[in-house]
């Protein structure tokens, strides 16, 4: 499947693009970040979504954009929600 189908948890991005390469663990960003460690450590494994006040702290922290962070939860949840409901009975309105 390509990254488009099966878009990574925005956990699963922090930890491989961000926390192995600074060499910092869920623990450690959780206290920069003035955040609960429970809250990184469960979007590192993927237990919880990304929110948007975590969203602004990374930014802040990793130099990125809260919109980024959104944007892979979103698509996260939109590939994830696909996979569950069906949409084929539905008609498109045609404009007149």
């Amino acid at each position: 499947m390509s990254l488009l189908e099966e878009p990574m948890h925005p956990g699963k991005v922090l930890k491989e693009l961000y926390l192995d390469p600074l060499n910092k663990g869920a623990i450690a960003m959780a206290r920069r970040l003035g955040v609960p460690r429970t809250r990184i450590e469960r979007l590192v494994k993927g237990a919880t979504g990304m929110t948007p006040g975590t969203a602004l702290r990374l930014a802040r922290a990793l130099n990125t954009t809260p919109a980024y962070w959104m944007n892979l939860q979103t698509n996260h949840d939109m590939a994830a929600t696909a996979k569950n409901v069906d949409v084929s009975d539905i008609e498109p309105l045609v404009p007149a």
